[in-house]
């Protein structure tokens, strides 16, 4: 496929634009870490995002004439995948790549001035670019049809599509997506807003459609205990285990946007909003005397919020001499079926990064950045602060049959990274191609909170023994490029 594409973008091939992304970095890792500073994005994407490769194909079949009603067609095709040779575990093998996109484009067909999209559907209004979070984005999931309308004051988006793949694409059955999205520019303010539904239509006799087991009690599942209970409630009738019943699913996804500078020192601010429920999940087993039992989730898993608030702004201080990005994300997470146990979906994370680069040169930069991040479990201990946290944690005694998976609620995470950036296109916080060589170091209330091996266990036969260690440290020489 790589070489299909390469092929197409020959210069044979008229009307062709080639694109693309790349990351490679070089982290020695003294402390025993896997090549980033701390666990994810929420602390900036620098130095915690590993490699990435991106090649994108776009190719006009019949090429668009300003001003003319006459019709035109583009194809693009996108590969992307996240190894590079000799800078991670993947090793560069092709398949950690994927052909993550694929649509045709086509305008001036049945409605002039609109353009069709056929195929994959991912459309967002804009990011984060601190964090590489895109928290206002639509039909992410979804391949089918849409109509984009884009003129100087007025955009908007329609479409309609299936999503059954992305959300459970070993077990598929069709999620129908309708969307919408509209963005005003008035001048220096943009406002934005739309929305997306899944809808998962009941189908019986489907075994990859959503079920539900009768009786299903919470706790009891999150015990791996359905059926060991519900025979010790009914002795001998492992055959007459209840069978699912068949329902329908459904979640949604509303997004909001204000963007606005192009005045004093103000480049823009971007602000982005986004709210809804996470699509339920299908099924679970468990083990029991040697049998295995299938549970069917869906009303146990259909209440499950998310609200994410995200916000960039770019200052220029001094014109070509420092520039800075400041960024802030707050999500909160609920889920109103577990009141019991810490989840991914129980929790309030929040952050802030600052991002600094003077520019001592026009090509030669300096780069100083700082966050902090708070990551707050809603349903009790998730976070282990010690290397004996068993020991530590509520009463100081160990609770096989609790929920707690630590001994404290919340995460602290600060980080600062600084060095020197070679920028050959010049000055600009986001210009690229960049070679950076960076120094960076976190700090973190949970012990050893970054990618590692190291042994968990207080087993008193570890062969390895424990460690205890909060701040983490490490060197990066790395480069990045758009193209």
């Amino acid at each position: 496929m790589l070489a299909l594409l390469l092929l197409l973008a020959s210069p044979a091939h008229a009307g062709t634009d080639v694109g693309g992304y790349f990351r490679v970095a070089a982290r020695p890792d003294l402390q025993g870490g896997d090549g980033a500073l701390g666990y994810w994005n929420l602390y900036g994407r620098l130095m915690n995002e590993r490699s990435w490769g991106v090649l994108d194909l776009r190719m006009d079949l019949a090429e668009p004439v300003k001003g003319s009603d006459e019709p035109w067609t583009r194809v693009h095709a996108r590969i992307e995948g996240g190894s590079i040779g000799a800078a991670d575990a993947g090793n560069g093998t092709l398949d950690h790549l994927r052909l993550s996109q694929v649509y045709v484009e086509a305008g001036n067909v049945l409605i002039p001035g609109v353009t069709w999209q056929m195929g994959t559907l991912d459309w967002y209004m804009g990011d984060l670019g601190l964090y590489d979070f895109r928290p206002a984005s639509l039909f992410h999931e979804s391949v089918g049809l849409s109509g984009h309308v884009n003129t100087d004051h007025l955009e908007l988006l329609f479409g309609f599509g299936d999503a059954g793949f992305t959300l459970h694409p070993d077990a598929y059955n069709t999620i129908l997506t309708p969307g919408a999205a509209a963005r005003l520019r008035l001048g220096k303010l943009e406002l934005g807003g739309g929305g997306q539904a899944f809808l998962e239509p009941q189908v019986t006799g489907k075994r990859s459609a959503p079920y539900a087991t009768p009786g299903l009690d919470y706790e009891d599942w999150l015990r791996g205990e359905v059926a060991q209970n519900w025979l010790a409630a009914n002795p001998g009738q492992e055959d007459l285990f209840p069978n699912p019943v068949a329902t329908s699913a459904h979640s949604y996804k509303l997004i909001g946007y204000v963007g606005f500078g192009g005045f004093g020192p103000v480049v823009w601010n971007n602000l982005f909003l986004s709210y809804g429920t996470a699509h339920p999940e299908r099924s679970s087993s468990e083990l029991f005397n040697g049998r295995a039992y299938t549970l069917y989730t869906t009303e146990l898993t259909d209440q499950r919020a998310r609200l994410e608030i995200g916000d960039e702004l770019q200052l220029k201080v001094i014109p070509d001499r420092y520039d800075i990005a400041w960024g802030a994300y707050y999500a909160s997470f609920r889920d109103a079926d577990n009141t019991l146990a810490p989840s991914d979906h129980n929790r309030v994370v929040a952050s802030t990064v600052l991002r600094n680069q003077v520019y001592l040169t026009t090509t030669t930069h300096l780069l100083v950045e700082g966050s902090l991040a708070s990551e707050r479990s809603v349903n009790g201990n998730a976070y282990r602060q010690h290397a004996d946290s068993i020991f530590r944690n509520t009463s100081g005694t160990a609770d096989s049959h609790g929920f707690e998976y630590g001994d404290a609620d919340t995460r602290v995470t600060v980080q600062g990274k600084g060095g020197l950036v070679l920028n050959p296109l010049g000055p600009g916080i986001f210009s690229r191609p960049s070679l950076r060589l960076l120094y960076g170091a976190q700090y973190s209330t949970q012990n050893n909170a970054f990618g590692n091996d190291f042994v968990e266990s207080l087993d008193q036969y570890n062969d390895f023994g424990n460690v205890e260690r909060h701040l983490h440290h490490m060197v990066s020489l790395e480069t990045e490029v758009w193209f």
